[in-house]
């Protein structure tokens, strides 16, 4: 029965053998075809990037051209205009460019509401208002302050009361062991 089991062993084994070799060649093969996959991919991925910025270089300069063209049509079109306000041309091509005097606006209603707005509005009602509450809190409230005060008062009696028990038994039972000590020693 042992050589059997011993044969039977021994097949297994060299089946596992022979199995593991071929895993390991394919593995091996694998590996080989995942490192060119991820290659290929990371060319791809330069690549996507250098296009990217390609695009992004051709916008900027779009860009710009698009600005100076701009900058360039308004020197062209626009030329700043005189605007004569402190000067009494003689030619009468520039008499119509004149600007009329301007005339100050009024300041006078303005001022009139920040001042309103500015003024303090009576803060006495509302002062009263509350006073009123906290002492219709206060009355509400003493009841029960009262209730609590006696009940308070009553635990601090108690627990003095029982201290002042602990303190009489062990008096008595010092007391009472100091007897039995003098006893003994007679």
């Amino acid at each position: 029965k042992k050589k059997k089991w011993e044969r039977k062993k021994m097949r297994e084994k060299r089946e596992r053998n022979g199995r593991g070799k071929r895993k390991k060649e394919m593995r091996g093969e694998r590996r080989k075809e995942r490192e060119k996959k991820e290659e290929i991919r990371e060319k791809e991925k330069r690549k996507k990037k250098e296009r990217e910025k390609e695009m992004r270089e051709e916008k900027r300069e779009k860009k710009r051209n698009e600005r100076e063209k701009e900058k360039k049509e308004k020197k062209k079109g626009e030329r700043k205009k005189l605007r004569l306000r402190n000067y009494e041309p003689e030619d009468e091509e520039l008499k119509k460019r004149k600007v009329p005097q301007a005339k100050p606006a009024s300041v006078e209603d303005k001022v009139k509401e920040q001042l309103e707005a500015a003024k303090p509005e009576p803060i006495i009602d509302e002062v009263v208002g509350t006073l009123g509450a906290v002492r219709d809190l206060k009355r509400d409230v003493a009841k029960k302050l009262e209730k609590l005060e006696k009940r308070t008062q009553r635990a601090i009696a108690e627990l003095i009361r029982e201290r002042l028990k602990g303190q009489e038994e062990e008096l008595a039972s010092a007391v009472g062991s100091a007897k039995q000590d003098g006893s003994d020693s007679d």
